[in-house]
């Protein structure tokens, strides 16, 4: 009888195999590979751990299972290599006993992989497990072709992104947080909640009601958006079904989504009959949150998204005010995204290379290349110049996306500016510390607004206003 491999490491095995073999993304991937095998609360954490962990550090992991085998990484079958990473992310960041991670490992290599190299993996995981993180930190060090490739290594980013987020950075005058925000990207986000406005309770209540001290579940109504909370512990669906509000008042969204929508929604008083736009809809998080906002104001919102699929899920996630949105499919450079209508608030959150998400997605670092920008940067100013061209005398539109890289936030906007001077930027820095909490750290001379992990505790989220002039 060969010996049992608990079935959080063959759980995490097939999601990484997943997200490499079939592009998926782990926090879709991983929730329907722990229900299909049914794993009780305990390995269904461990499983996500293990995915996220390793993910995570992939970058570090791979230079030291480099270091201790004396080959390429690319040298190694892809099989093989999974199964090294999740045993080095166990040896060397979790509480894993080091002869259960290495005797696991080797086992989980002649199930899914080569079983002739089940040797191979045994002899690279006790060096790696012989060695510290101090040390292995060194060896870096000292083997790397300079401090930024020691940095990009050591904090498992790849040298492009550590660059860009230096850039973005410096152009704050904030070049001295670089190592802050690489480290906040490798922390686990706490689950931020949203509570819709028009809800029957507010945030506190919600908060006491989605507690549950005695099982370690503690939800709080803390962070920069006045509509968040913050979940420490236990399953978002049971304490969002606790709070027991009508089905989609209480989301999973991160704070700083949350802002971006109110900084579009609350930069002017709302005017009964407005018509709003969400061009680029899915899947629907802040689609629903202008929906609520919309609701109260008396103004009504089209939400458009280009692929039928994902303008489902909008559907789904604007149920509760589903009577004051409709979704459509169209590309959003077309004429159909608009029904030849004008808009007095247009939300473009444009596709983009996601790099503000790495603490949440944190596969997208080793996805994206430096050679995707150019297209990402092309289409977002192509559905501005659409969505501009629907944008009502005196209207305002908010460019939003999930990135910090210039490329896709000051450079994109710009271009829009210089090609309409019937545009002027409004202050997004103001209109959301009207909207905060409490006063954001936005750092900078534009008008536009940066948001930080480390700095704010949410996704670095770009948010800029314009108005077109009346």
């Amino acid at each position: 009888m060969s010996p049992r491999i608990s079935p959080a490491r063959l759980v995490a095995y097939d999601v990484l195999r997943d997200v490499d073999e079939r592009d998926a993304y782990a926090n879709l991937a991983l929730p329907a590979r722990i229900r299909e095998a049914k794993l009780d609360s305990r390995d269904a954490g461990l499983a996500t751990e293990l995915v996220a962990g390793t993910l995570r550090g992939r970058g570090r992991y791979d230079r030291i299972i480099e270091l201790a085998s004396g080959r390429s990484i690319d040298k190694v079958d892809q099989r093989t290599l999974r199964v090294l990473r999740l045993g080095a992310h166990q040896l060397l960041s979790m509480r894993t006993a080091a002869h259960a991670a290495v005797n696991e490992s080797v086992e989980l290599q002649r199930k899914v992989a080569n079983p002739a190299a089940a040797g191979f993996v045994n002899g690279v995981l006790r060096s790696i497990g012989r060695t510290s993180n101090e040390e292995w930190n060194a060896r870096i060090e000292d083997e790397a072709k300079n401090a930024d490739a020691a940095l990009a290594v050591r904090t498992s980013h790849p040298a492009w992104v550590l660059r860009a987020l230096r850039d973005s950075l410096r152009a704050e005058g904030r070049e001295h947080e670089l190592v802050e925000l690489l480290e906040a990207d490798n922390v686990p986000p706490r689950v931020s909640l949203a509570l819709l406005p028009g809800a029957a309770i507010d945030v506190e209540t919600a908060a006491v009601l989605g507690s549950d001290p005695e099982r370690g579940v503690q939800l709080e109504a803390l962070g920069a958006s006045p509509l968040g909370l913050e979940l420490e512990g236990g399953d978002p669906a049971k304490a969002i079904g606790a709070i027991d509000e009508p089905d989609g008042f209480v989301r999973v969204q991160d704070q700083g989504s949350q802002l971006a929508a109110l900084a579009l929604t609350r930069s002017r008083e709302v005017r009964s009959g407005e018509k709003w736009l969400d061009l680029c809809a899915g899947p629907g998080g802040k689609t629903a949150l202008l929906g609520a906002e919309a609701a109260l104001g008396g103004a009504s919102v089209r939400a458009n998204e280009v692929s039928e699929h994902r303008a489902e899920l909008v559907r789904r996630s604007v149920v509760a005010v589903a009577d004051h949105v409709e979704v459509v499919s169209h590309d959003g450079r077309d004429a159909g995204a608009y029904g030849g209508e004008s808009f007095d608030r247009i939300l473009v959150d444009a596709p983009c290379s996601g790099l503000g998400a790495l603490r949440r997605r944190p596969e997208a670092r080793w996805r994206k290349q430096p050679t995707d920008l150019p297209v990402l940067t092309a289409l977002q100013a192509e559905l501005l110049e659409a969505a501009v061209d629907h944008l009502a005398p005196g209207g305002v539109l908010a460019y939003v996306t999930c990135s910090p890289h210039r490329a896709e936030t000051r450079v994109v906007l710009d271009g829009l500016l210089k090609n309409h001077p019937d545009l002027r930027e409004l202050d997004a820095k103001s209109v959301l510390n009207e909207v905060a909490r409490e006063p954001l750290d936005l750092a900078g001379q534009s008008l536009s607004a940066q948001l930080w992990p480390h700095r704010n505790g949410t996704d670095a989220m770009f948010i800029a206003l314009v108005e077109r002039r009346a």
